[in-house]
């Protein structure tokens, strides 16, 4: 089964895999990443033709969760999660297609904390639930053999409209022209500096992530003579990391949308979460990795995010 994970673009050329500097230059459909919780997926059962709702456990592989009915959802949850999915088997529009979204909240209010970005909408929201949806899913005959694809990219049998029970948060987003940012030549020079770089296999890479990400949650500079000592790696590599590090930053300050603002904490975040950006060359998610991630890890999620 092939369910979307989405990587940072900086980490993916660390076995050698330089397609992400194409996908920094090629036009791309760009999404927000909205950051909700519980996740909830619903839509037609391909094995039964019956709507159902569920978390991500609907595709497990031994005990799979989905819910067909409000007895299942006792029968299969509990507690607050469990509470979110009758409203939602309830609430949410009869889809042809299989989608799965994030739970912002209820409605009757201006602000959202559903996990640990703030949201503040223009007005107060009447709808009966509030969903951002973000994925898709195709399934031939039953959901163990889902595959999975971004929401921008759904199939054309599959609509969305808000209605009074529910409202769907998509916000609009895109790449604004700004002529100080021209990335050729950094891209250029990236190209060069790849050819000193001493590549990792698959598993190298995962522990050099893992470095990295502890740098970012102790808040660490991420120096590249530092994180290469700590992960065992080439210097070079680090340092070809961190220019395309910088050359994300660079794109996701371009980015903006129309949702509602957004805000870390008490810090306001131009970008919220961040974005999820497609084309030809891959799919990938533009996060400031030093503000939401360090926050993320800190702070911590519910367990059924």
């Amino acid at each position: 089964m092939k369910i979307l994970h989405l990587e940072h673009p900086e980490d993916t050329i660390l076995t050698g895999d330089l397609s992400v500097l194409d996908w920094f230059k090629a036009d791309a459909e760009l999404s927000v990443k909205i950051d909700g919780c519980p996740a909830i997926v619903w839509g037609k059962d391909p094995a039964t033709g019956t709507f159902f709702v569920g978390t991500k456990s609907v595709f497990n592989k031994v005990k799979i969760k989905i819910n067909h009915s409000h007895d299942e959802i006792d029968a299969n949850h509990q507690g607050e999660v469990a509470s979110i999915l009758h409203d939602c088997f309830d609430c949410l529009p009869r889809t042809n297609g299989i989608i799965q979204g994030d739970f912002i909240g209820y409605g009757g209010d201006d602000v959202y904390t559903p996990n640990a970005i703030t949201y503040v909408f223009e007005k107060v929201i009447t709808n009966s639930i509030i969903v951002a949806p973000h994925t898709g899913y195709r399934a031939e005959k039953d959901l163990r053999d889902a595959e999975s694809f971004p929401l921008k990219n759904w199939d054309l049998s599959v609509t969305l409209s808000s209605t009074k029970d529910c409202m769907f948060l998509m916000p609009d987003a895109w790449e604004r022209i700004n002529e100080d940012f021209n990335i050729n030549n950094t891209l250029a020079f990236a190209r060069q500096m790849s050819q000193m770089c001493e590549f990792v296999s698959v598993k190298e890479a995962m522990k050099i992530k893992k470095v990295i990400n502890t740098f970012i949650k102790v808040g660490a500079e991420l120096d590249s003579e530092a994180l290469a000592t700590a992960a065992e790696c080439d210097v070079n590599l680090m340092r070809f990391w961190n220019l395309v590090h910088t050359i994300k930053t660079s794109l996701l300050s371009v980015c903006v949308d129309d949702g509602p603002d957004a805000y870390l904490g008490k810090r306001y975040c131009s970008s919220g979460e961040g974005y999820v950006r497609v084309n030809q060359y891959g799919t990938y998610k533009l996060v400031d990795r030093r503000q939401f991630s360090r926050y993320n890890f800190l702070k911590g999620k519910m367990t059924s995010c």
